[in-house]
Order: C-alpha cells, then structure tokens, then sequence
C-alpha cells in the first residue's frame, strides 16, 4: 500500500503538477494570427454573440467545455475535508471527460457558508459553459442545490453521484436480473445507505419497472419506516410500512442488495437469507459492503458486482457520465431528464449482451467475455460505450423536447 500511495503522489505531481492544460486551436505565430485572435479581430465574434448568444457555439469552445464543479464536502469515501483537497478528484474527472468523450473540463471548487451562496456562484457562471458536472456534495445538501442549479442554469446540470452511480446501477441490474431470470418488477430490493447515490439509484430503479413497496432502505440506525420521526424528505421517500427494523429481517427472501455505503457492512450469514439466484452489488470503495469471494463461498447462484476494477461487474460511473455529456451537449440539451437517463441505461445494457471485441479482451487483461453472471455490464475501456450511448442520450434529449439544434440522421454512426 506505501507503494500505491508513493506511486500515486508521484503521478500526480510529475513530470509536471496536476493532470490537465491547456490547448491552443488556432495558429498564434504571426501577428496576423494574434490580430485576429485578439484585437481586433476578436471584436467581430463578440459583435456576433452579442445580436445572437446561440453563437457562442459557433465562435468559442462552450459547446465542447463542462465544468467540474464541488465543494469539496464528500470527497470519495474521505468525507468533508474543504474544496481545495477535493482538486486532485476533480482534475480527475476532467482527464475521464477527455480521455472517453473528447471533452474539454475545468475544474472549479467552491468555498461557501451557505448552499445560497454556491447555488448563486455556480449559476452566475454557468452561461461559460456547455454543461455542469456537480462533483463530491454531501447528502441531502446535494439535492437542493441540484434542483435549484437545474432551475437557473441554462445549460444541463447533472450530479454524477446521484445519477450517474444510478444509470451504471440500473444497467447492470437489469441485466443481472434476466440472467437470474427475475423480473424487476417483482424483485425484493435491499438497499444500504440513504444518501445521494442511494436515492438516486432506488428512484432510476423504480422508472425502470420496480416497485416503491418493495424497496427496504437502511440507513445508519436501521431500516427506513414509517414511525420514524428523523427523516429528511429524501428518505421519507422510502419510508417503508413494516415492522422489520434490521437488515438480518429485510433481507430475507430478498432478491436484490445494493451497497451504496461502507466497507464490510453486510455479513456472510444476511447473504445466506436471500432468495434463490440474488443479485448483490457492493459499491462502495475501496472496499465493497463484502468481498465477492466471501458472498460466494455461501451462495453459488449469486451475480456480483463491486466498485473495483479487479472483479468482475464492476460499476463504474465512467461508463456512463462522459457520454451522457457528450450526447446532451451534442443536442445542445437544455437538461439532462428521466428520458435521456433511462436512454443511457438501455444502451449499457444492450452492449453487455454483443460479442466483445479482442481490442476490449486485451484492455481488460481477459481472454473471453459473454453475456452471463461474470459480465453483466460492459467494461469501461469500450470504446463503443461512446457512439452508443452519446446517439441514445442525444436522440431522447430530441423526442422529449429539450434538445436545442438537429442532429444530423448519422449522428454518432459509425
């Protein structure tokens, strides 16, 4: 471990500190070419986008630009350590936002005393930008500040913990799910944790065919019922009419557990209790809520997932938020909705069950994958995870009415 964290200091501090810059796009050798970079040429764009702000994607980069934004209050699974030492995650992000979608991020971390302030912050820079990416804001801070930036901002406003964690959830499960041969609708869901991932991916789950009912929520103090009188309108949402208070009651019989929690909170004889043919993804990381080697040695029918690259299923966000933004900002999406997540969701889906190409098989460091309890999700080296899911995203910002331009007929074809 002293050698992850030595090598890991060393790459982000070398050759040269941090892990973005900045390009140039246009010729700056000449004083021709600063004449019409700066003054005064510049001032025709800025006439332009004056008459027409919709111009301002056809003279500067706002079309292809996000930001990264945070404050810094639930930093990974190291919790409120300020904004400036949420950079290095938020940098981060920009490299995922380049490296899979081709776009270009800055990270931006805010100091602020009240969720006011940094709703106001962020919304007075958002026209910069094509879209903004909510990054690390603890629960249930998160929801109000996303609701409210959604509301101000003109430009898509998404909190890839809430929603992206939801559409890699959602994709594996289903899939997970008609390999066990359950139906969602049906399917018993036992969910750890009630912040922002949790209640994203229990809300997507339920748009996607399950039933509210049939959802158990737990938080730090047991599960989430009706006579409890502690719960913040979020987890009310999931206040469930029972009198089973501990996981040991809700678990049995279940089908599905979804750990969006702790490391080791869900013990070996709980896996016992479930349903014949479950479904258990343990996402939190470092360490998932249990060790897949541990799950199995008690129940050979179980599919599972974890946050780690080093199992199988792993449920990653990048397989989602960097095409998600490349599709909205391709349709020039006035926000990303319910239609344009479930898109998402669909196409992740549908590629696990294609042939996998050798390219991916290399990349992976395996020597076969198909459609089954080991591989129920793409892996996120993909590179058809970009076309795929960016032409779903795209296309439902369009049929459901918040898609600003056409896209062409062979948008994202290969």
């Amino acid at each position: 471990m002293s050698d992850l964290r030595q090598q890991a200091l060393d790459y982000h501090a070398l050759p040269v500190p941090g892990k973005i810059a900045i390009e140039l796009t246009k010729p700056a050798e000449t004083a021709r070419d600063l004449a019409l970079a700066y003054s005064p040429g510049v001032a025709e764009p800025v006439r332009e986008i004056a008459a027409n702000p919709d111009d301002a994607y056809k003279y500067t980069a706002k079309g292809n630009l996000v930001a990264v934004i945070s404050n810094g209050t639930a930093i990974l699974g190291l919790g409120n350590l300020g904004p400036l030492a949420s950079k290095p995650v938020m940098e981060g992000k920009a490299l995922l936002f380049k490296r899979f979608a081709g776009i270009d991020a800055i990270d931006i971390e805010v100091k602020h005393r009240t969720n006011e302030e940094f709703i106001n912050t962020v919304a007075a820079i958002a026209d910069t930008f094509g879209g903004i990416n909510l990054e690390d804001i603890k629960a249930p801070e998160c929801f109000a500040i996303e609701q409210a930036l959604i509301e101000r901002c003109n430009v898509p406003v998404f909190h890839d913990d809430q929603h992206g964690t939801a559409i890699v959830t959602a994709a594996g499960l289903l899939n997970a799910l008609e390999i066990q041969g359950k139906r969602i609708e049906e399917s018993r869901i036992v969910c750890m944790g009630a912040g922002a991932a949790a209640v994203a991916c229990m809300e997507l789950l339920i748009k996607c065919g399950a039933m509210r009912e049939k959802i158990y929520m737990l938080d730090r103090k047991g599960v989430i019922h009706t006579r409890r009188d502690d719960l913040n309108e979020y987890k009310a949402l999931f206040a469930n009419n029972t009198d089973m208070r501990t996981l040991e009651e809700v678990i049995k019989g279940a089908d599905v557990f979804v750990g969006v929690s702790g490391p080791d909170v869900l013990p070996v004889e709980a896996v016992a209790l479930m349903a014949p043919n479950p479904v258990i993804f343990a996402c939190s990381n470092p360490d998932p809520e249990i060790r897949p080697e541990l799950a199995k040695s008690v129940r050979d029918d179980l599919i599972m997932g974890t946050g780690r690259s080093d199992y199988p299923n792993q449920i990653n966000n990048v397989l989602c938020f960097p095409f998600i933004f490349r599709g909205a900002l391709d349709a020039r999406a006035s926000r990303i909705n319910d239609a344009m997540k479930v898109a998402a969701v669909e196409a992740i889906r549908a590629l696990a069950k294609e042939p996998v190409p050798a390219e991916v098989l290399r990349a992976a460091g395996v020597d076969a994958l198909s459609f089954g309890r080991d591989y129920v999700i793409p892996k996120p080296m993909d590179a058809r995870l970009l076309p795929r899911v960016a032409r779903a995203v795209a296309l439902a910002a369009v049929e459901s009415g918040v898609a600003r331009i056409e896209l062409p007929a062979d948008y994202m074809l290969a």
